[in-house]
């Protein structure tokens, strides 16, 4: 070997020993970075015309295994979304309180019933009835405060949603072009080490926000898709859009986030036809999207199902009883009826017109079973205003019956039959039209329809109704607008829904109240319907097919439900009395000291009550229901975040253990790194004395 080979090989052994002192300093400055893998240099002999001659060394490679960070990034995601679902549900679970707590919904149901109790003895009765009015109230007040909290939670997991999209969005913008440096990085022979750990960096945080599968190309960059497998980079990028932007808006329908083209600017463009809607998005958008459409309405529904087996149960205790004296117009609430539809009344009712003291001036029966099969609800008031003669009129317009007694300080009683109560819908007359509801609500139907299929629905032509199914995962399996046709029946809505899309996922019926019944199908055992658009009107009443069909529990009217104005102003027209009804006119029939009627608000709230779609049950164990299954909730989402933090941690450690940085074994490596370069540097040394030898020897 020549002397020149020497120093060729020596130089290069010290280009080697430099080029890895440097991976080992860059590795010992970053041994506390998260995130970092460690480098290294590769180094092999050279050879040229088949004779070894030096060292080769590598660019500086990362030292890592994309299985374990492929978990990381999937352990990241479960995260994402335990960690959303587990801060809102805590939250609302502040809100709803504990079954125990003073405040909370079932002790407020209890001093209703407590308050009702105390009206039952015969001491302090206006102090007694202005008390159990004040207990309704605030828990009437109580439940519109907790929809309203829950419903600005649901504006504030909107308002998230969108923030999540921009820094999505940032992100996958972030990555695309890190992609690009790696690339050039790769093509041009350099170490991408660096650009690798930034890029791997982002596409963690991203894995966090939004599920995603990760696909490394042999050109150095990464692929992204969603977990449904849409793009969102390969050889291009596209972005998220989100048109309501964060706004937090608490429409019920909004708008889904579309997968759009960006142009060469980097600007959200056309769109590729792919949306996110659903919780499977993974991640926090996918916790927050599960949120904001399935958990936190499903609570408002249970909250508006509360408020509406209160009302009615409340009603049923009111209408049973009369104020003392009787109030001289009994106006009903506002139903879905018009004066042709079916009366659809079986036994008795009597209808009655009493003095201030409580004598009766007029009365009558009404046989409705004697009306006839085919009889209407103007053919029930023309036998009540022919009954009662000049002493009250009754007329139904709008929706609402009202019954009026002509003669001064005069008022009106309805009691049902005690051997053959009037009912339709299993509801008394009284309670059936609302004639004297403790609890009202102008935005909503608080007494079953008691409609039957062949009934007309109603409606008219050009009035749609929105109607979505969602599976236990919050993504639309289907969507329809129901579109009744003027002089259809109630059978042909419930045809046209088993006839539409929705059929495939499950059927609908009408039970014998005249509610809407979905039973999804076995394969869809968790979907849940809901009525995001409604803008029907029977009859010209105000009653949407939401209102009337029992499919949301939005539709008793929570909002604006309140006690009867003249009953919180003035308590003592609270119906407390019962009426006799074997009293004959001249007799006294109402008591100004009965308080019998105060049993029934008593026995109310403890009593099991049909609430349609959410089953039957007492308030009392509803209430507690509600509460606990949102208790329940939380803890588990606080555990599920517990278990997916630790899974993540674990596989960051893994994954960390693998390439992360070891200082004793860097050091040690820099030691050897140092004889090797003073190894070379010898060599070289020697060499140069050989050289300046053979010179001085020529010389």
């Amino acid at each position: 070997m020549s002397l020149n080979d020497i120093l060729g090989s020596a130089l290069s052994g010290l280009g080697a020993s430099q080029a890895g002192l440097r991976t080992v300093s860059t590795n010992i400055a970053n041994v506390g970075t998260p995130g970092y893998a460690r480098e290294r240099v590769s180094q092999s002999a050279g050879v040229t015309a088949g004779r070894v001659s030096g060292v080769v060394v590598s660019q500086a490679e990362r030292v890592a295994d994309r299985f374990l960070e492929a978990t990381a990034y999937q352990r990241a995601t479960e995260v994402g979304m335990s960690d959303a679902r587990s801060s809102y549900l805590d939250r609302m679970q502040a809100l709803l309180g504990t079954p125990g707590a003073e405040s909370g919904l079932p002790a407020r149901l209890d001093a209703i019933s407590s308050a009702a109790i105390t009206m039952t003895g015969s001491l302090g009765g206006d102090q007694n009835q202005a008390n159990f009015v004040s207990k309704a109230s605030d828990s009437i007040s109580a439940m519109q405060q907790l929809d309203s909290d829950v419903d600005a939670l649901t504006r504030d997991a909107d308002q998230e949603v969108g923030f999540t999209v921009e820094r999505i969005n940032s992100l996958l913008s972030r990555i695309y072009d890190l992609n690009a440096t790696v690339s050039r990085l790769d093509g041009l022979g350099k170490t991408s080490a660096g650009s690798v750990d930034q890029r791997n960096a982002a596409v963690e945080e991203l894995s966090g926000l939004i599920a995603v599968n990760v696909r490394l190309q042999p050109n150095g960059r990464v692929n992204i898709d969603t977990a449904g497998g849409a793009p969102l980079i390969d050889g291009r990028l596209r972005l998220l859009s989100y048109p309501n932007g964060g706004a937090g808006s608490s429409a019920p329908v909004r708008p889904g986030i579309d997968i759009r083209m960006t142009d060469a600017d980097g600007n959200i463009s056309t769109p590729t036809g792919d949306r996110i809607e659903s919780s499977a998005a993974g991640g926090k958008l996918g916790g927050l999207l599960d949120l904001r459409d399935r958990t936190l309405p499903g609570v408002r529904e249970q909250i508006g199902s509360l408020f509406a087996g209160l009302a009615r149960t409340m009603n049923q205790a009111s209408n049973a009883a009369s104020a003392v004296p009787a109030p001289s117009e009994l106006v009903g609430a506002r139903t879905s009826l018009a004066g042709t539809d079916r009366l659809g009344f079986t036994g008795n009712t009597i209808f009655a017109v009493t003095d201030s003291s409580g004598k009766l001036v007029a009365k009558t029966n009404v046989d409705f079973d004697a009306l006839g099969a085919g009889a209407s609800i103007d053919d029930a008031v023309a036998a009540i205003n022919a009954g009662l003669g000049s002493a009250a009129t009754a007329s139904f317009a709008n929706g609402r019956l009202s019954i009026r007694a002509t003669g001064s300080g005069q008022g009106v009683v309805i009691a049902d039959d005690p051997a053959d109560p009037g009912k339709r819908a299993g509801v008394g007359f009284s309670q059936f039209f609302g004639m004297n509801d403790l609890i009202r609500s102008d935005e909503g139907v608080l007494a079953p329809t008691g409609l039957a299929p062949a009934d007309p629905h109603g409606f008219t032509t050009g009035q749609t109704t929105g109607i979505e199914i969602r599976d236990g995962s919050g993504r639309v399996l289907a969507q329809m607008t129901l579109t009744p046709t003027t002089g259809g029946t109630m059978g042909d809505l419930v045809n046209d829904m088993n006839s539409g899309p929705l059929a495939a996922y499950g059927s609908f019926s009408m039970d014998d109240v005249g509610r809407f019944r979905f039973e999804p199908a076995s394969a869809y055992a968790g979907a849940k319907l809901s009525i995001p658009v409604d803008s029907t009107d029977r009859n010209g009443t105000g009653a949407s097919f939401a209102m009337i069909s029992g499919l949301s529990g939005f539709a008793a009217g929570l909002g604006v439900g309140e006690v009867r104005d003249d009953i919180r102003n003035d308590t003592r027209r609270l119906p407390i009395a019962l009426f006799d009804t074997s009293a004959t006119v001249g007799s006294f029939a109402l008591g100004t000291a009965d308080t019998r009627g105060a049993q029934g608000y008593a026995d109310s709230l403890t009593s099991p009550i049909d609430l349609g779609k959410d089953g039957v049950m007492s308030l009392e164990r509803f209430s507690n229901q509600l509460i606990g299954g949102a208790g329940t909730e939380a803890s588990r989402a606080k555990d599920r975040l517990a278990d997916a933090t630790a899974r993540r941690d674990d596989a960051v450690n893994r994954r960390d253990s693998f390439a992360g940085v070891n200082i004793d074994e860097e050091l040690s490596q820099m030691v050897v790194l140092q004889n090797s370069y003073s190894a070379a540097a010898r060599v070289m040394t020697t060499a140069s004395e050989m050289y300046q030898t053979l010179i001085a020897m020529i010389g």
